[in-house]
């Protein structure tokens, strides 16, 4: 607990580290709490940020929203395209291929059952035709299309330059107010007598004093790892990718609105398209694929010329056992990681900071508080950690050591207990901060060949041929949306040019 009395007004607040991590969190406390705290972000460009988290989750929309962002502009500043979902290829078994998409899948046959039931009903008795036929965002995706204007409520993320978008924030933040500071730290001054964090020192000797530290060093976590001790969860016995190789290339002649993730026999690579260039990496386990293996095949792999060298990172998947210690909040990789296989960092310092908003300490820190914000913070990270975990458990893959591992692991009982119900009745539900929907984990279950004994009854109560003449209606609706809509390179020609700004 920290012991800076409930009556003492917290309201400097010093944000460690800069990048995405950085930015995105002083954006979202200067445009939000600008009048009732001051803001400070330090951060040094001798550091380099990790520059691979282009792909992102819908809810980054809804953040930007909340932001009060322009869409356009932010798209045009960081030569950002369009995503409609995510490409899953040689999951299950190898030459499968599946989407996950980012909409609704179906429609509400009735409030008893989720679609997937009536779907999987029509599946048994031999029509139906595929799942992805019945979502919007499946459907354009495959055909190259996009469009939120001939197609509004469409389910959407970006592909961002991650570079850029940084630097975007940067220009939106310091003219609210935001105190950029030039340096590096090199202490983290304790106060001993209450155990907090009283100041940064920089390498310059200039002291850096606060009431609210948020910790964005990325993996180094100095504050919160280093400084306050506080321990990392290790989940490499679900999660056993460690390492990825990354680069970016010339753009391939189509600018596809999905992210790819192509499983190789040691984890999988990705291509992420954006206006000026693609990005790609590899993603492997290095007990099962050394680093040179790992650069050729990427290299061998990718379609257009790398435009850099490769660069190599190390990572776990876990999270520090406390987000919020004393008077310390850690954002981004400082506080946990989880393997980018369905580009959930950036979302979870987005959830972060709007959280740590909701929940600022402006009369102090104590246990209520952040033991109330990291019981969510535990409860979002855990969930999507299962949803990654699915990935790689529920497959028929045996041609490497590194699948047959990931289909025999024991995996967390929280996952279990999904898969015992969808395996039984394909029951499939989203809790409270879960982060994927009903529709995301029908897809990906169905998509990893696991199909389920039996489905809700309800969908026998359906004479066939009315159920055969609603489902071919939807597949037909579908269809002709997705063919009024401009393809995806079009759109972002007319909607987003580069000379917007």
């Amino acid at each position: 607990m920290s012991d800076i009395p409930h009556n003492h007004r917290v309201k400097r607040v010093v944000v460690a580290g800069g990048g995405t991590a950085g930015w995105v969190t002083a954006t979202a406390l200067v445009r939000h709490l600008g009048a009732l705290i001051d803001v400070t972000l330090v951060e040094s460009d001798e550091i380099s940020t990790v520059g691979v988290g282009e792909s992102t989750v819908p809810t980054f929309r809804s953040f930007h929203e909340f932001m009060g962002i322009n869409e356009p502009r932010f798209m045009a500043a960081t030569q950002a395209t369009f995503k409609l979902g995510i490409e899953f290829k040689n999951w299950a078994r190898i030459g499968d291929r599946y989407i996950h998409p980012f909409g609704t899948v179906g429609k509400t046959v009735s409030w008893m059952a989720d679609f997937h039931h009536f779907w999987l009903h029509a599946r048994a008795n031999g029509y139906g035709g595929e799942l992805g036929e019945y979502c919007l965002e499946w459907v354009a995706g495959e055909a190259n299309r996009m469009s939120h204007k001939v197609a509004p409520g469409i389910g959407y993320a970006y592909h961002v330059d991650a570079t850029r978008y940084a630097r975007f924030l940067r220009g939106l933040a310091e003219p609210a107010g935001v105190k950029r500071i030039e340096g590096k730290i090199r202490n983290v001054e304790i106060d001993p007598s209450t155990g907090d964090i009283a100041a940064l020192v920089l390498e310059s000797e200039e002291r850096i004093e606060g009431d609210l530290f948020i910790d964005c060093t990325g993996f180094r976590s100095l504050l919160l790892g280093q400084a306050l001790g506080v321990e990392f969860e290790d989940w490499s016995q679900w999660v056993t990718t460690n390492s990825a190789v990354a680069v970016q290339s010339v753009s391939a002649p189509t600018s596809q609105p999905y992210t790819s993730a192509i499983a190789h026999e040691a984890g999988w690579r990705w291509k992420i398209p954006l206006q000026h260039r693609d990005g790609n990496g590899l993603v492997f386990c290095s007990e099962f694929m050394s680093d040179d293996e790992a650069r050729a095949k990427l290299l061998a792999e990718i379609e257009g010329e790398p435009t850099v060298e490769p660069w190599l990172l190390r990572f776990k998947t876990g999270m520090r056992v406390k987000t919020w210690h004393r008077n310390c909040v850690g954002l981004g990789l400082a506080n946990g990681f989880i393997e980018p296989l369905e580009s959930t960092s950036i979302h979870l310092m987005m959830a972060g900071v709007t959280r740590l908003i909701q929940d600022f300490p402006f009369m102090g820190c104590h246990d209520g508080l952040t033991n109330h914000f990291n019981e969510k913070s535990r409860r979002e990270f855990e969930c999507i950690r299962d949803f990654i975990i699915l990935h790689y458990h529920v497959t028929e893959r045996d041609d490497s050591p590194f699948w047959r591992r990931c289909r025999d692991m024991d995996i967390p009982d929280s996952l279990a207990e999904r898969l015992r119900l969808w395996r039984e009745d394909a029951r499939a539900y989203q809790l409270p901060y879960d982060l994927f929907r009903v529709d995301s984990w029908t897809t990906v279950l169905t998509g990893q060949r696991l199909w389920p004994a039996g489905y809700h009854a309800i969908a026998e109560s359906m004479a066939p041929g009315e159920l055969r003449k609603a489902l071919d209606r939807m597949r037909s609706e579908v269809a002709a949306k997705a063919l009024t809509m401009p393809t995806h390179p079009e759109f972002l020609r007319s909607y987003c040019p580069a000379d917007l700004l």
